[in-house]
């Protein structure tokens, strides 16, 4: 697959300040995701969190993620739309976390988790027949089923709260890259209506969880 310079320009950003962020604490502390952070007007959290991640693992693991998948979006949306796509889901996945847990002065996180899943959910949209050969997996994998799988991770993850992952960006990220794309391609609406359907029940899920506090 070649990759797109604009998926190269995005990778780069994330790469160092991630790496920036490895060595350097100080850093880490004053730009990653936190609630009492964000309250007391260090707005600039918001947008900087998403190009930190807890470990090269993570790092690994979005970037990987967001390879998969990137390259697609760029072809079918043009450079512009794919920025918007991947900055608007990393908001909305910040602000979904803000959310859950504005009343948590103590909660943080970091990652591109939100831009990550909004880029996710757009080129599934775009590409519902798109496969992947995942890992030491023999066969194709439809791409909604690593979706679907992707967002029950997150669900694990918030619930398990484990370490500084924004587990709970990933759906405010996916409801960003939902709306942006049939913003910016309606005739999905049409064409792909049983996609549409199939990924909102995620984020369903997800309210209604909430709601009943079971996450």
């Amino acid at each position: 697959m070649n990759i797109s310079i604009y998926l190269l320009i995005i990778i780069a950003i994330n790469v160092i300040c991630s790496l920036k962020g490895f060595k350097d604490r100080s850093f880490f502390e004053t730009y990653k995701f936190n609630v009492g952070g964000i309250k007391r007007g260090e707005k600039l959290r918001l947008l900087v969190s998403g190009f930190l991640h807890v470990d090269l693992q993570h790092l690994l693991f979005n970037m990987v993620t967001l390879y998969f998948f990137a390259n697609n979006v760029v072809a079918s949306v043009g450079p512009l739309y794919f920025f918007l796509i991947y900055f608007g889901s990393l908001i909305s996945g910040n602000l979904l976390s803000y959310y859950f847990h504005q009343n948590e002065s103590y909660y943080s996180a970091v990652g591109a988790s939100g831009a990550v899943t909004g880029i996710l959910y757009a080129a599934i949209l775009l590409y519902p027949g798109m496969e992947l050969y995942l890992y030491f997996i023999p066969i194709p994998i439809p791409s909604y089923v690593v979706g679907v799988g992707y967002m029950l991770y997150s669900i694990y993850g918030m619930k398990s709260r484990q370490g500084n992952i924004g587990h709970d960006a990933h759906f405010g990220g996916a409801i960003g890259g939902y709306i942006l794309t049939l913003l910016i391609v309606p005739q999905v609406l049409e064409t792909h209506l049983w996609m549409v359907v199939l990924l909102a029940i995620p984020i369903i899920i997800l309210f209604v969880m909430h709601k009943n506090n079971k996450i």
